[in-house]
């Protein structure tokens, strides 16, 4: 019998947080709070259910041309929930490695420096990975990754050259994506080239250890050839 497949690296696109708060006649920024707190339950979800690695693509490039009074207030979110995360027990206890996938000098300077201090107080962590999407876009990565090729020399690269130079190596198993939206939005090109991907109906918000749980096993049912 086939060994039965599961989701070791699990990449969620949070989306709906808006469109959340609009039914409820919230402000924008309320359906943000509401997702930042889903994001918290993810976490002990992802370690219940022994998934290992965690890739959340909590902001985009794309977010960043968002009207000003909403980024201001992200901003104001993301330094809050990164600060609490930070002195949480768990991240210690539980060997969690925290790591930023996208330009972190596209973000206000104590945002980036706060994220900074958490890939270097968890550098060496190792049982568990959280990869924080942040300013990011696929588009602008493998720009990065070309431009990084370019300079070191390279006058013909392999596909092994370019993963080594991208800002996320791993690829995921598994995609979900909330919100209702079914498209990729720039996100990992290269790395979801053969990730299965689940789209819900779902406002982030909303989102549930039981949705969790079904994606997984449906993930379980899917049979993967890789192309071949």
């Amino acid at each position: 019998m086939a060994e039965e497949q599961k989701v070791k690296h699990l990449a969620v696109v949070v989306d709906g947080n808006r469109r959340w708060a609009k039914q409820r006649n919230l402000k924008p920024w309320e359906g943000h709070e509401e997702g930042a707190n889903v994001l918290k339950k993810l976490f002990d979800w992802a370690k219940e259910l022994r998934i290992k690695e965690l890739t959340l693509y909590v902001l985009s490039t794309e977010n960043l041309k968002r009207e000003r009074l909403e980024l201001e207030f992200l901003f104001r979110l993301f330094k809050k929930f990164f600060k609490k995360f930070k002195k949480d027990k768990k991240i210690k206890e539980d060997k969690i490695k925290i790591r930023f996938i996208g330009d972190l000098n596209l973000v206000p300077k104590d945002v980036a420096e706060l994220a900074r201090e958490m890939e270097e107080d968890t550098k060496e962590h190792n049982n568990y990975i959280i990869n924080f999407c942040f300013a990011y876009g696929g588009r602008l990565e493998l720009l990065n990754t070309i431009n990084h090729l370019l300079e070191s020399g390279k006058k013909e690269v392999t596909e092994e050259d370019i993963e080594n130079s991208l800002w996320l190596k791993e690829c995921p198993d598994l995609i979900i994506r909330t919100g209702g939206v079914v498209r990729t939005s720039n996100f990992l090109p290269w790395q979801s080239a053969y990730s299965e991907w689940i789209f819900l109906e779902k406002f982030w918000p909303d989102f549930t250890k039981q949705d969790l749980e079904v994606c997984l096993k449906e993930f379980e049912n899917r049979k993967r050839n890789f192309g071949k």
